[in-house]
Order: structure tokens, then C-alpha cells, then sequence
């Protein structure tokens, strides 16, 4: 049955390869909820399946479900009422231990096919997944349905085609000879066998559950390890429908499904340290906090980890030909999901003198107030800038902007609760645009929501000093800047490069610098503090599995 998947998506995962390699526009799924593309009654089905599981235990066939945990609160309307098998973090490891032995020995093929079944049919899920996203995380339900669907299932698909590309270099048998002069050769022939590491930890996060969780997952998955899911006790219910349908195609294939299983705790339990400290545990992928991931990075040493954390991400604006254009682009980046986006600007770094625009000199006041504006004018109908803002998903980024505010920097925007007309106790708040001079210390740590700093700097060349120290301190999965001077863009590319950060320039159109696509966009790029990895590149599958031989004279 497993061979029959790699057949059935071969021509998939050899568009996905190329399209890796040369890096243009591709997708395999459709990014639109269109009923064309998926269905005519997919999305009242989605959302039917969502409300049926409200309420209810979630039960995953074969798993121990005598004792049940999670408490999910949305953002939008309240306690999910969702429960979820809850195991021991000794059954969650035995249980995956007994299950990777099969799964170890069926090869690459077995591996890449399961893994793009499961890619497969996460996306004919992919309402029902958008439900459950858009009420555990706050977002909006086109980003759930986008980013938490179908852009996330491309992740994954990216991350299997990078392990196939990894260990379809290493040939199976090979027939080695030596020539030896007048003596006879020695031939030996030498078998290739690609060898996982063992169990991998994939830690969920809270905003993003799925779209940081599929790289990961499906890179251990298809390099044949198996994966243990753990999510944030806020967004449970996202991984649970993934776990569930991985484990029925792992079943269909002819393996135990426990190749995946769920390992669900409470807020105040240390489950995440249990499992990756367990010798057994040889891969871990996390999303999240700087003190968690470091932490990881320092004790779990019997683990390859794979860490994206907290950093500044920063936008320099030198010039522009279009300022308006300027400020509706970055205030988008702004409220998009209330900045609660790893890649959200923070920083807006323009000289204390004013820069140069077509229509003439502009002084720092107005660029400010430009911004500033445009943040005031995309928030202004709450019925539309709810399906931007989303809603704040931790009760802790609602406490920051009030500290935020407490600086008593000035307020150049003032974030304020806009009113959800559907969901009425949603906590919606628009952008906080505080102005900074460039000594204040607040701007050198991230203020993870809705907050944003316009700072004035001495010059340009100030600024690009200010973000690349920042970057190498701090680290930054975005950068952005605005510049109508060559020398200045080339000056803003090298010091980018120098960072180790992801550069976007001029962005005034539908492109963000808040957005990576799949395929083409590298997420994150483990040169500096914020990600010791990038999203997807060789790096990131290779070391999920080591080439043991075995030789032999003929």
C-alpha cells in the first residue's frame, strides 16, 4: 500500500523538487477557499465538523483514552470544551519507540509516499483545520484557511521534497573495484542503508499551529523518523485533526500508527522538558520563545534542535517614491494578525532630518504621521479590520501593549478595542505606533503584538548601523527597507547579507514583508540569533538521518 502512495504522488514530488531548484511561484494546493478547488459543500462541511467536535471528547483510534486533558479558550467565544487523550510522557515515548522499529526499516520511498498522502489529504481538510485554527489562534479565517491550510501543507511538502533531493544522492548498492596492476582487482560490494536518528519532538506554538509545525514534522517523517506531536495547550485542536489523519494513513499504509502520536498537557505542566530531555528523543523542532529555545538548544544535548525564537525585525526607510504607498504597505505588516507573526516589523528606523520622496523633502514628523495614519485609516471599520487584525490570542501580548504604552514614549497611534461583529467578547485591538528617539532601550528587545516604533536616527547610515547590530545581537527573521538610491540599496543588501537576515526591498504593492512563499522564500536563516535553521533547505532534513554501510567481498 505504501509503494502505491509514492507512485500516486511521484509526479507531484518531482514538480515540488524543481520548483525547490528554481525557486519561481508553485504551489500543489490552491490557496483560495473556492469551492471550484475543493468542493461545493467543504466549507459548511469543515465548519460542521468543527462544531460537532465542540464539547466532545476527541478520540483517536488506538490510543489509550481513559484519562483526557486540554482546556483551549478561543480568543473569539470562549472554552472549546475539547478533551484529547492525555498519556504519560513514558506511554508517549514507549509508544513511538515500538512503533519507529517498522517504520525505520521501510525506506525512503515508503516514508516520502506516507508522508505525501498524509500532505494530500490534510488539504481536502483543510476547512475543518481553518475552523479550528481561526478559533484556537484569533486569525482571521482567510489567514487560518491560507496560512494555516494549504501555505502550511506547501511547507510540508517543501520540507519532504528536500529529504527525497537528500537521500535519493546516496545509491543503494554499488560494486566497488580497485585496480591493483598486474594483481587482481579487489572488488567488494558496498550496500548504502539510510538510517534514522530515532524519535523526533515537534513543539507546536500558539499562533501559527500548523504552518510552524509541518516543516518540521514531515522532515523527520519522510527522513523515517517518528514523530511525537506536542502542541501548546492553547491550540491543541489544529494538531489533534493532523495527528488523527496521519495516523489513518499510517494505518492504511500497514503501520502502527503510534509513527505519530499526540502528546497533550496543561498549561502549567513541563511536558515539553520531560520529553526533550528522553534520551530517546533525537530530533526536536520548536517555535516559540527565546528563553524556551535557548533553553532547549542548552540541555536537550542528545538532540539535533531546530529552533525558531523571539528577534527585531526592522525597516529602514531611506527614500521613496511613493510615501503613501509606503505607509499603507507597512501598516498592513502592522495589524496583519496584530503583529503576532514571528516576522512582524517592530522597528521603523527613519532620519531624525527627514528623507527625499517625489514630491519633495518630507521631515521625519510627516513620514511618521503618515504611517501613523495609514494604521488609523485600515482599523477605522472594526467589520473590516477584524479579518486583518484577527484577534489577540494570549491575554499576556494585551498586557504588553499596556506596557507598551507606559514607556511614555509619544503615542503616534493609539491602539484601541475595535468591537468583533461576530464574536463579541473577542479581544481586537488595532496597532500601537509609539515615536523613538534611537538610545531608547525598549527598541532592543522584541514586543512580541500589535507595537511598533518609529525611530529617528541620525542618518541613513545610522539606521543600517542600528539594524545590523541589532539583527547580530537580537536576531530577525524580516527586514525591510525603502530607497531610491542604488548605492544605498546595495549598501542595505550587503549589510543584510553581513546580519544573516532576510531582506525585503520597496515593498508598496500586495507583497508583505510579514509573508514567505514556499518554494521560493527561505523562512528564517539560521545565520543569526532568531532561527538556527531555515525553512526548507538541505540543512534542515540532511542531519535527520545518517548512511550506515555494510561491505562485503564478491
Amino acid at each position: 500500500m505504501s509503494a502505491d502512495f509514492f507512485a500516486r504522488h511521484e509526479a507531484l514530488l518531482n514538480q515540488a523538487v524543481a520548483a525547490a531548484a528554481t525557486r519561481g511561484y508553485w504551489s500543489p494546493f490552491t490557496e483560495m477557499p473556492s469551492p471550484r478547488a475543493y468542493g461545493e459543500t467543504a466549507n459548511d462541511d469543515g465548519r460542521a465538523a468543527f462544531d460537532a467536535q465542540r464539547n466532545k471528547p476527541f478520540i483517536l483510534e488506538g490510543v489509550d483514552n481513559k484519562v483526557m486533558g486540554g482546556a483551549e479558550i478561543s480568543p473569539l467565544d470562549g472554552a472549546l470544551g475539547v478533551t484529547y487523550p492525555k498519556l504519560t510522557v513514558d506511554q508517549v515515548v514507549q509508544a513511538a519507540g515500538n512503533a519507529w522499529q517498522d517504520w525505520r526499516r521501510a525506506g525512503p520511498k515508503t516514508w516520502v509516499g506516507v508522508s505525501l498522502e498524509i500532505l494530500s489529504r490534510l488539504n481536502r481538510a483543510s476547512f475543518e483545520i481553518a475552523y479550528a485554527i481561526h478559533f484556537t489562534t484569533g486569525q482571521g479565517f482567510m489567514m487560518a484557511f491560507q496560512a494555516g491550510g494549504p501555505h502550511a501543507q506547501d511547507r510540508g511538502v517543501e520540507a519532504v521534497a528536500y529529504a527525497w533531493q537528500e537521500m535519493s544522492r546516496i545509491p543503494t548498492d554499488v560494486q566497488w573495484v580497485k585496480p591493483q596492476g598486474k594483481n587482481d582487482p579487489i572488488s567488494m560490494h558496498k550496500h548504502f542503508s539510510i538510517v534514522p536518528r530515532g524519535l523526533s519532538l515537534m513543539i507546536g506554538c500558539s499562533t501559527f499551529p500548523t504552518w510552524n509545525s509541518y516543516p518540521g514534522m514531515f522532515a523527520s517523517l519522510a527522513t523515517g523518523n517518528a514523530v511525537i506531536v506536542k502542541p501548546h495547550p492553547g491550540a491543541i485542536l489544529p494538531l489533534a485533526i493532523t495527528v488523527r489523519i496521519a495516523r489513518e494513513v499510517l494505518r492504511e499504509a500497514g503501520f502502527n500508527p503510534d509513527v505519530v502520536t499526540l502528546a497533550v498537557h496543561d498549561a502549567n505542566e513541563a511536558t515539553a522538558q520531560e520529553l526533550a530531555l528522553r534520551p530517546e528523543v533525537k530530533i526536536i523542532d520548536f517555535t516559540g520563545s527565546n528563553a524556551n529555545g535557548t533553553w532547549l538548544e542548552n540541555h536537550a544535548r542528545q538532540a539535533q534542535v531546530y529552533t525558531e525564537k523571539s528577534g527585531v525585525n526592522q525597516i529602514v526607510i531611506d527614500s521613496a517614491d511613493d510615501l503613501k504607498g509606503v505607509a499603507r504597505n507597512i501598516a498592513f505588516s502592522l495589524a496583519l494578525y496584530s503583529g503576532q507573526m514571528c516576522t512582524a516589523p517592530q522597528n521603523i528606523y527613519v532620519p531624525a532630518g527627514g528623507i527625499e520622496t517625489s514630491a519633495g523633502h518630507v521631515s521625519f514628523d510627516e513620514v511618521a504621521t503618515a504611517i501613523a495614519t495609514a494604521v488609523q485609516k485600515l482599523t477605522a471599520d472594526p467589520s473590516k479590520a477584524v479579518e486583518i487584525t484577527g484577534a489577540i490570542q494570549n491575554s499576556v501580548t494585551e498586557a504588553r501593549i499596556e506596557q507598551a504604552r507606559a514607556l511614555g514614549l509619544p503615542i503616534l497611534a493609539d491602539s484601541v478595542a475595535l468591537v468583533h461583529p461576530q464574536f463579541a467578547q473577542a479581544n481586537v485591538r488595532s496597532p500601537l505606533v509609539l515615536r523613538a528617539d534611537a538610545t531608547e532601550p525598549a527598541i532592543q528587545k522584541e514586543w512580541f503584538g500589535p507595537i511598533a516604533f518609529v525611530v529617528a536616527t541620525e542618518s541613513t547610515d545610522h539606521s543600517i548601523a542600528l539594524a545590523t547590530d541589532f539583527v547580530q545581537k537580537h536576531g530577525a527573521l524580516s527586514f525591510g527597507a525603502y530607497s531610491t538610491n542604488p548605492t544605498v540599496l546595495k549598501q542595505l543588501q550587503d549589510a543584510a547579507e553581513f546580519a544573516g537576515v532576510a531582506l525585503s526591498l520597496n515593498l508598496t504593492g500586495a507583497v508583505f514583508v510579514n509573508q514567505t512563499a514556499a518554494f521560493s522564500d527561505f523562512h528564517g536563516t539560521g545565520a543569526n540569533p532568531a532561527a538556527n535553521a531555515a525553512l526548507s533547505d538541505s540543512a534542515f532534513v540532511a542531519n535527520r538521518f545518517r548512511v550506515v554501510q555494510t561491505r562485503y567481498h564478491v
